[in-house]
């Protein structure tokens, strides 16, 4: 859907699967898209059947900030529960980096047959809109696929991470990266051997925001990224119903737009996407909205 405002589908090309359901597409220079969030539809010849899915592109020099999703919002051990929750202020955090403009990153190593559950998840909790990024299927490191595609995000996106949050287990990634200790943020009780690689979060959210906010009360604001993903939350109420139709493709799961909440939310304060991105024609691996 080159003008999403019309709800017009545009057709690009025909393509085969491979074995486990997949493609790897290549859009023409001919049919470049500008800046922006765009919806695809990946339709089975056959019986008609679909997976939904988004490509964002992105302006080069990008600001954002990186959340690991296990280790910077899940109380419980895992999200995998029937409802983890969500710890205490971290739906606010989020948020005020996305109100002073920075495009929200969540990364997750989980494979990307889990989409659905952790964006419902997500959506469930309210937290705000971003760009989603699983491994690519069942991976033996984790954290080194963590690495590889945010280094990849940055050098060939070039995408500027200026904050990142995650548990002790993320500050190699981070480390790797380049990310100084002031940027780095750790939830959890400070360890003496980190103790000058990063900054521990050790008494909630509730304090790290009144720090973030006494620290950027002067900051103003950066318009980039609302000009690309509306602001709000993961709720998908608002959407159009061409963006909400249910007929999914099992085979092609890592693309899939998750179901939207079933009840009402509860959101963490009441007033408190893709599968792939690029920037200059690059790609990336499976992520979602």
């Amino acid at each position: 859907m080159t003008e999403p405002s019309t709800g017009r589908w545009v057709y690009f090309d025909t393509e085969i699967t491979n074995s486990s359901g997949r493609i790897s597409y290549s859009i023409p220079k001919e049919k470049r898209l500008g800046v922006g969030v765009y919806p695809i539809k990946m339709v089975v010849r056959g019986d008609q059947s679909y997976a939904m899915s988004y490509l964002t592109v992105l302006p080069r020099g990008m600001e954002c900030v990186v959340f690991s999703i296990d280790g910077s919002f899940a109380a419980s051990v895992s999200i995998m529960g029937s409802d983890p929750k969500v710890r205490a202020g971290a739906v606010d955090v989020v948020r005020h980096w996305q109100d002073l403009g920075y495009l929200i990153i969540y990364i997750t190593g989980r494979p990307d047959m889990q989409k659905q559950r952790v964006v419902s998840w997500l959506s469930q909790h309210n937290f705000p809109q971003g760009m989603i990024f699983f491994s690519d299927g069942l991976v033996h490191d984790p954290l080194r696929q963590k690495t590889i595609f945010l280094r990849n995000l940055m050098q060939e996106c070039h995408i500027k991470i200026c904050a990142a949050y995650g548990s002790m287990k993320d500050i190699s990634v981070y480390n790797v990266l380049g990310l100084s200790s002031s940027q780095i943020y750790i939830v959890g009780r400070p360890a003496k051997k980190y103790q000058n690689q990063c900054q521990f979060i050790s008494e909630g959210y509730a304090a790290h925001l009144a720090t973030l906010e006494f620290g950027h009360h002067s900051r103003s604001k950066k318009n980039n990224s609302w000009m690309i993903l509306r602001k709000g939350s993961f709720g998908l109420h608002t959407q159009p119903e061409f963006l909400r139709k249910r007929n999914h493709l099992r085979r092609t799961m890592s693309v899939q737009q998750p179901d939207p909440p079933s009840s009402n939310p509860k959101p963490e304060r009441a007033q408190s996407q893709p599968e792939s991105d690029k920037d200059h024609d690059r790609h990336l691996p499976p992520m979602s909205w």
